[in-house]
């Protein structure tokens, strides 16, 4: 598992770690076993019958290359005294993805949230239902995080957007005009913006080339937003210093580099994608 996220939730005094892997939440049946009275072991879970049952029956819902003749092989020995399965055999044997053994950093055997919490039952009702409890909990938090931020950085952007487009009607708009004519050089400035904000680094001093797969609102990540919004309000600015467009296209596209070689240098991952 690379680059997962990590968090923590304590339930019923155990503390049991989850990670976030390709979207999808994995938690840790190995810090959950810690809350089982007695010597137990995830193998053990295994063994049993409808664990097997329930194992098969959300792969096959969930991931179309499991080995359904393996699973039936495995489902025929389960239960039985002699029979033994550890993870690492499930896993390799029938191409199962929702349960994860790895060691290393995240090491330890994690499942996806909807097996977690049915090995939660076997460790008990109370602690399963607290493990939901908790596990919402933290979903709810990181929602709200996110929420907070976006709405942040949206109500920065529209008062960019007004600050921008008051410069433009002050210093670039002749005295009697029509709304169309207006318009057209409002639009003209949002595509000044869009270039200075998604051009590729010009050589040798050449001019801007702008990016026709990456635009700040084709791909809008919150740090493009973050820069478009900086670079708004400067550009106000140099239309109050009647800057011509095209020195400020050069100025504006040389601050969006930094700005975006900035904020992708020190954490690529730290903003959300404002994608769904």
């Amino acid at each position: 598992m690379s680059n997962p996220k990590k968090s923590t939730i304590e339930v019923q005094g155990t503390a049991v770690s989850i990670i976030s892997f390709q979207n999808k939440d994995y938690i840790s049946l190995t810090d959950m076993l810690k809350a089982k009275d007695g010597e137990f072991f995830i193998s053990d879970w295994l063994r049993n019958r409808n664990t097997i049952e329930f194992l098969g029956i959300w792969e096959s819902v969930h991931n179309p290359h499991f080995n359904s003749g393996e699973f039936a092989i495995i489902r025929s020995q389960a239960g039985l005294h002699s029979y033994k399965l550890s993870v690492k055999e499930w896993v390799e044997k029938t191409k199962a993805i929702g349960l994860k053994a790895s060691a290393g950093r995240y090491g330890g055997t994690y499942a996806h949230k909807d097996i977690a919490f049915e090995f939660g039952m076997w460790i008990s009702p109370e602690f399963k239902i607290y493990l939901i409890k908790e596990f919402q909990r933290l979903k709810d938090d990181e929602n709200r995080r996110l929420s907070l931020a976006w709405n942040l950085n949206r109500t920065l952007s529209k008062l960019n957007y007004r600050i921008h487009t008051d410069a433009i009607k002050a210093h670039l708009i002749p005295a009697v005009v029509t709304p169309a004519q207006a318009a057209i050089t409002y639009a003209t400035e949002a595509d000044l913006l869009n270039v200075a904000c998604s051009a590729r680094p010009p050589p040798n001093g050449a001019p801007p080339i702008p990016n026709s797969k990456a635009t700040c609102a084709s791909t809008p990540l919150v740090e493009q937003l973050l820069v478009l919004a900086n670079i708004e309000g400067m550009n106000a600015e140099f239309i109050h210093m009647n800057l011509p467009q095209g020195e400020r296209l050069k100025r504006l596209n040389q601050i969006a580099i930094r700005q975006m070689q900035t904020l992708t240098a020190v954490s690529p991952k730290a903003l959300p994608s404002t994608k769904e």
